[in-house]
Order: structure tokens, then C-alpha cells, then sequence
């Protein structure tokens, strides 16, 4: 789902960014890149599809409703300019809600006799190596990661240095956002080097939540904040 609906977002802004230049290139062109990019989209998505079942990861419905699930998510929010102009109070409102109603919701099925982590004992009763279940796939490991993400993008979004860098002059300027990207990218990279203790499940919870917390504070506040005080200075000397 997070792949389908990250590509599908890069595929429709590039295409968007041709069709709005389209006095600079042809029509045929603009088809070739248009059959190229989603040809690509489809091909990254049949091979994330195949290694998930492939490993024993999801089933073979499941990782088709993720990639439904993902392009619906990005088509709906490309729609839904309030993520960007919220306030912090709202996105804290929002993380509080989403938790009260997932807590709510599980203690209702427990009531009812039905047991989310039924799928766990069995798993660990049938696996051949327990240590291959990982309680990062758990649905509450997906909880906390998905507030620790919309908790940090509240805080980036509203703080200084966000507004101070791309809401500013060089929020417009090409090299700027190359800059942005290209960082952002490796130092996504290096989140991945991040290994979380599992020996404990409720430390294992509040030190993901705070992981997935920082990463858009870094992407989205930090880095641009940086870059913008880099290029600072050069601008200063070429004046």
C-alpha cells in the first residue's frame, strides 16, 4: 500500500509537470513518457506484489487490495489541501482521535470473544524459527507508526523552520527542492540502520513511535531549514 501509493503520487506530479509544459514538448512525446512512467509504476508494483507473497509475507488478495488501497489513499489526499495548511492543534486532535477509536475498537472485539493476534500464537506454535516473527507486523506496530508519523508531520508543518524554508523565497527555487530531495532520500536510507530492541513489547511501541515521530520532522522541517541556511551565504556573495 505504502508503495503503490508513493509512486503513484511521483508518477501523476511528473505527468502533471509535462502536460503543463506542453508547448515545450510534443504530443508524442508526452504519450511515450506518460506509457514509460506508468509502465514502470506497474512493473515496481507486480515485483513488490510477488516478493511479499513470495516470502509468506501477505497473501495474494491482500497485497492486490494494498495497491487499490494506495492509489485510492493518494488520489483522496491529492484532493485534501487541509494536510498542508492544519493547524498543530488539529493534527494533535486527529492522533488523538485515531487512537481512541482504534483502543476502543479492539477492546469491543475482545468483549465479543474476537482476538486481532490470533494469527501470533499460530504462528509461533507452527514456524520452524519463532525468531522469523517480527512484532514490527503486528496491526499495533502499524498503529503506532502511522500516529508517530502524523504526529511528527504536525510538528513540521507548524514549525518555524518549515516556514522559514519552504514557505520562503527558495520554497520556489529548483535547486532548492533538488537539494531537498536528494538528502531527504539518503538520509531515509540511514533510517533503515535503526534497529529497534523487541524484547519488550511497550518499549519496543514508544521507541517506533518516536522513530516514524522523527522522520518528517527531519524530511519535512530539519533538512530544508539546513539547505536554506546553506545556500544563505552564496546568495550573499553572488549580490
Amino acid at each position: 500500500m505504502g508503495s503503490s501509493c508513493v509512486w503513484y503520487v511521483m508518477v501523476t506530479a511528473a505527468l502533471s509537470h509535462t502536460v503543463s509544459r506542453m508547448d515545450k514538448f510534443s504530443v508524442t512525446l508526452h504519450r511515450l513518457t506518460r506509457s514509460f512512467l506508468w509502465s514502470l509504476f506497474w512493473l515496481i508494483q507486480i515485483s513488490v506484489c510477488i516478493s511479499r507473497v513470495f516470502i509468506a509475507t501477505h497473501f495474494p488478495h491482500q497485497v492486490i487490495l494494498g495497491v487499490i488501497g494506495g492509489m485510492l489513499v493518494a488520489e483522496a489526499f491529492e484532493y485534501t489541501p487541509g494536510i498542508q495548511t492544519a493547524s498543530l492543534s488539529m493534527y494533535l486532535k486527529t492522533n488523538l482521535f485515531l487512537f481512541l477509536f482504534a483502543l476502543g475498537f479492539y477492546l469491543l472485539l475482545r468483549l465479543l470473544d474476537i482476538d486481532l493476534l490470533w494469527s501470533v500464537p499460530i504462528a509461533k506454535k507452527w514456524c520452524a524459527n519463532p525468531d522469523w516473527i517480527h512484532i514490527d507486523t503486528t496491526p499495533f506496530a502499524g498503529l503506532v507508526r502511522n500516529l508517530g508519523v502524523l504526529f511528527g508531520l504536525g510538528f513540521a508543518i507548524n514549525s518555524e523552520m518549515f516556514l522559514t524554508s519552504c514557505r520562503g523565497e527558495n520554497g520556489y527555487k529548483r535547486s532548492f527542492r533538488l537539494l531537498c530531495a536528494i538528502t531527504s532520500l539518503t538520509t531515509l536510507q540511514l533510517y533503515h540502520f535503526i534497529k529497534i530492541p523487541t524484547h519488550t513489547e511497550h518499549l519496543f511501541y514508544m521507541l517506533s513511535f518516536c522513530k516514524s515521530a522523527s522522520i518528517p520532522l527531519t524530511v519535512v522541517a530539519l533538512i530544508p531549514y539546513c539547505i536554506h541556511m546553506l545556500m544563505k551565504p552564496s546568495e550573499k556573495k553572488m549580490k
